[in-house]
């Protein structure tokens, strides 16, 4: 977990500085760092800043994700980038951000447990598959439920995930950066060129 402690405008969009004391990690100018689940190039060696790094939001960015209202104070999850030789203990992430989803509502319900319910961004949902995968703010999340004619998702928490990080603290209407996945984005772009084809084909007969 990492704290927002800076967040101005510049000429290239916005500099965020974000500080993650006690973090193992120590990434270098140049280095790709998750900020939120947006993949973020840090600006500038941190040298002795004492595990603050800095980043620039382009206006591309700001306009996909939540990094654009985030302010001094603001939580956030830091994750360094995977290896070859890494251990993925979750689906495969990319800090490629889909679109931002609204969260409907958030806490525990009877005999279900904590639920967290998103309604989805346009366009996100057919990639969307029960017991799939899906990153809400970088977290690699497993899907409860998905209601295609709401466009909604669920996701069930464990206290693991509620302790580690922030999901456990969103509140209804708050924004959320939704990553699908990127396995199902491949088959669903896959089918879609297949039907294309075919309906191609039909034409000139």
């Amino acid at each position: 977990m990492g704290e927002v402690v800076g967040s101005e405008e510049t000429a290239a969009g916005r500099r965020l500085v974000v500080e993650a004391r006690g973090w193992g990690h120590v990434p270098r100018r140049g280095d790709s760092i998750a900020v939120n689940g947006v993949c973020l190039t840090v600006a500038r060696d941190p040298g002795d800043a004492g595990g603050r790094f800095e980043f620039d939001a382009v206006p591309e960015t700001l306009s996909r994700t939540t990094l654009g209202v985030l302010g001094p104070g603001s939580r956030v999850h830091v994750e360094h980038a995977a290896t070859p030789t890494t251990l993925l203990g979750g689906h495969i992430v990319q800090g490629h951000v889909d679109g931002v989803g609204r969260v409907v509502a958030n806490g525990e319900r009877a005999g279900r447990g904590w639920i967290l319910e998103i309604e989805c961004p346009a366009g996100t949902i057919e990639y969307m598959v029960p017991k799939g995968s899906v990153a809400l703010e970088g977290v690699s999340l497993t899907l409860a439920a998905v209601d295609d004619d709401a466009e909604r998702i669920s996701i069930a928490l464990i206290p693991t995930t509620l302790a580690k990080t922030t999901l456990g603290a969103l509140r209804p209407g708050d924004g959320v950066n939704i990553e699908c996945d990127t396995m199902a984005k491949m088959v669903a772009r896959y089918v879609e060129a297949a039907m294309a084809r075919s309906r191609r084909g039909a034409a000139h007969k």
